[in-house]
């Protein structure tokens, strides 16, 4: 697509003028507008590289022109045109902002090198602005660690859905990174720069959350001893998290619906309502479609919020991940508590992926974020987790029987328990497949086969009868 220059001036004659010499030289598309307010309506509506304005014209002269065009952002260039009386105002011009000023009467050769140069600023200005984004949206989507389907069709959706202003609703056990998931939305859109406010619905009282979201007048019930915003005002232009929105009650269901319909809130004690722009994503770990049929929850609002539906998968759906997810853990927490980076042993490693975390990525960061503390080397072994973590992957009665063992004798013994009932385990869903074995839990083919042949286990034991024929 061609670049295009805008010209500003309210004499008409100048107006064609200027667009023959411009057309005339350079490979542009040229719009023209006799005012200010017309050429903003004009820039709202389509792409415009560079901006040429008369600094005098009635009403909207040049100069407001100017701050309103850089309101809009740095991609687009302003150059100036002025008669000699008015070099001080064009010289004021470049302090706020314009990229150069052309005399009048004009010499044709100055002004067309000047606009020339003025698309070349341009060009580059938005090559920056474009390689800032795509920085910032890899650093972004890098929040969610994982190779899985499930990760790489989340953070895709996202990519997506960030784009839009649409409303979203995340589902999700407790702890998979509901609260990441609409923060990088948020990221990737365009209110980016604008607030974004998560809102914990439960934490806050149901009798105070309404004038939290909404807000209130002086006066609207006792304490309320002054005007103050609510939470959507707050977030006005950027994004809203209503997080486990599921237990917010029948009352403030339909006062909510009416801030998705209308795009307006009515604070506590006011009779009159506020526009907001504001992008609303919800969050639950619940199943709304059941709290629907118990009427607990609104139909209609659910509609409202579930334009898109994302959801942010557990650590079971995702278990392949896992190393990823906890080295990656590891290095930053090493690096945020300022320990030595650590690293984990393929034994520990195998005990992260056979846990089964019912409280998801939140319970693996605690236990990672525990061991680095706690654990005295470099490499941390499976004697170096918690209790808990050891006993959901042995057997209830494992680590009372080694009580009163020596501590080498008791971690052979459940080490050798664990990894029998690890490769049993693995062997059985994959039908005694090693090789995709090995792939799922993260070692080589030849570990694995090593680990068989040490515990006398036979994959042929757990493949199909059709296979062994």
């Amino acid at each position: 697509m061609k670049p295009s220059v805008l010209i500003v001036d309210d004499k008409h004659d100048m107006l064609m003028l200027l667009e023959r010499i411009i057309s005339g030289e350079l490979d542009v598309d040229v719009n023209t507008s006799d005012n200010g307010k017309d050429a903003l309506a004009l820039i709202s509506r389509k792409p415009v590289s560079v901006v040429l304005a008369d600094i005098k014209m009635p009403g909207m002269d040049g100069i407001e022109l100017l701050r309103q065009v850089k309101k809009m952002g740095n991609s687009i260039v302003v150059i100036m045109m002025t008669a000699y009386g008015t070099i001080e105002t064009a010289v004021e011009s470049l302090k706020l902002g314009a990229y150069d000023f052309v005399a009048k009467p004009f010499d044709e050769e100055r002004l067309v090198h000047t606009v020339k140069m003025a698309l070349e600023r341009c060009d580059l200005i938005r090559k920056n602005l474009t390689l800032e984004q795509r920085i910032k949206e890899k650093e972004t989507v890098e929040q969610f660690v994982g190779q899985s389907q499930p990760v790489q069709k989340l953070v895709e959706t996202i990519r997506l859905v960030a784009k839009t202003d649409v409303t979203v609703l995340i589902t999700g056990e407790t702890g998979t990174g509901k609260d990441l998931a609409a923060k990088m939305i948020h990221a990737l859109s365009n209110r980016a720069d604008k607030p974004f406010v998560a809102v914990n619905c439960p934490a806050i009282p149901e009798n105070i959350l309404e004038s939290e979201l909404f807000g209130y007048k002086k006066g609207a019930f006792t304490g309320a001893t002054h005007d103050r915003d609510g939470l959507f005002q707050t977030a006005q232009g950027g994004t809203i998290l209503l997080d486990e929105i599921g237990d917010i009650s029948p009352v403030l269901q339909a006062k909510l619906l009416r801030v998705l319909q209308e795009k307006e809130i009515k604070p506590l004690g006011e009779t009159r309502t506020h526009k907001v722009d504001v992008r609303v994503i919800a969050a639950t770990n619940q199943n709304l479609t059941e709290k629907i049929a118990s009427d607990q929850f609104r139909q209609d609002l659910y509609y409202r919020l579930n334009v898109v539906s994302i959801h942010t998968p557990s650590l079971r759906e995702i278990s392949t991940d896992i190393p990823l997810v906890a080295n990656h853990l590891l290095a930053l927490y090493c690096s945020e508590l300022t320990m030595p980076q650590k690293r984990f042993s393929e034994d520990a490693l195998k005990i992260l992926v056979s846990k089964k975390w019912n409280g998801n990525i939140r319970e693996l960061q605690n236990e990672i974020k525990r061991v680095v503390i706690f654990s005295k080397g470099q490499t941390i072994n499976p004697e170096d987790f918690s209790c808990e973590c050891l006993r959901a992957v042995c057997p209830e009665d494992s680590l009372s029987t080694i009580c009163n063992l020596a501590y080498k004798e008791a971690r052979k013994s459940i080490l050798e328990k664990f990894n029998v009932q690890y490769i049993t385990n693995l062997l059985k869903d994959l039908e005694g497949n090693v090789s995709l074995s090995a792939k799922k839990a993260c070692i080589e083919r030849q570990s694995l086969q090593q680990l068989m042949r040490k515990y006398g286990i036979n994959a042929d034991d757990y493949r199909k009868s059709a296979n062994k024929i």
